[in-house]
């Protein structure tokens, strides 16, 4: 049998054209390879040390840093593909399109998505503090890229969507340490004012939560058509808002009950006692 030398020449000329084609720009692109995925891997590295030193929450650290890693990655293989000689034109055209069409399916996933990333960068509250927001009120259980869990006084899990939070105004009960009640208690027009507000202050200092700094403090607030309508505010720890709130409540009426103060009944506006 015999060979062909001139065809196999024509292979061996080939396959040398081809290896001085494409052999160094492949060269290249293998060595570009892996030096670029080992200095991607130090990045990463870099990067999530970086964002843990600037106190970035810990579980949003491994996503950005694998997020700006992968993001690396795909700007390599883009250009060992434009070294190698492959045309990415179009493959960048189609993998903008995508991105595209995705963004439009999940504009209001992205929208929590990013407002998820703002809230744990910036930290406007954490994990365990009473806040309130979207007129909703609740310590705060979970911080999730697209949700805030909340659990309120009623032990109600509410899932907030991250971007409703971010338009909204957040009320941070834990941030200063102390949070301050509200309450109203309202006195006849025929009692006396410095008595009641001594009957008050006494309940406030012996009742266990309420904090003796900042200092309590009780005043009239309006005038009502049948009484007068004071309000008292004690200052408490934010863990301590609603069993404080009901103490001081309970106390209050015992406290009327046991010093005779009357209150207003508005059917016929007549004084008459109040109950233990």
């Amino acid at each position: 049998m015999e060979f062909d030398t001139s065809q196999i020449e024509g292979w061996m000329s080939t396959l040398i054209d081809f290896a001085l084609k494409y052999g160094p720009p492949l060269l290249l692109g293998l060595i570009i390879l892996i030096v670029g995925l080992k200095v991607i891997s130090k990045i990463h590295t870099l990067v999530a040390k970086a964002m843990e030193a600037a106190g970035i929450s810990e579980s949003l650290v491994p996503f950005l840093s694998s997020v700006v890693s992968v993001g690396l990655k795909i700007i390599l293989l883009l250009l060992i593909a434009s070294i190698i000689g492959i045309d990415i034109a179009s493959f960048v055209a189609i993998l903008a399109a995508a991105s595209f069409a995705v963004g439009l399916a999940l504009q209001g996933s992205l929208s929590n998505f990013a407002a998820g990333i703002i809230i744990l960068i910036f930290r406007p509250y954490k994990v365990g503090q009473w806040i309130e927001v979207c007129e909703k009120f609740g310590r705060v259980e979970e911080i999730q890229v697209f949700n805030t869990l909340i659990v309120t006084p009623g032990n109600k899990t509410l899932i907030i969507p991250n971007g409703q939070i971010v338009d909204n105004i957040v009320t941070n009960f834990s941030e200063k340490g102390h949070v301050r009640i509200e309450l109203a208690v309202t006195m006849p027009y025929g009692e006396d004012f410095p008595r009641v507000e001594s009957i008050i202050m006494d309940v406030l200092r012996n009742t266990p939560g309420v904090l003796e700094e900042p200092a309590p403090a009780v005043g009239i607030e309006t005038f009502d058509s049948h009484n007068i309508v004071l309000t008292v505010r004690p200052y408490v720890n934010p863990d301590d808002y609603w069993p404080v709130t009901f103490a001081v409540n309970r106390n209050i009426k015992a406290a009327f009950n046991s010093h005779n103060v009357q209150v207003s009944y508005s059917e016929g506006i007549e004084l008459g006692p109040i109950g233990k």
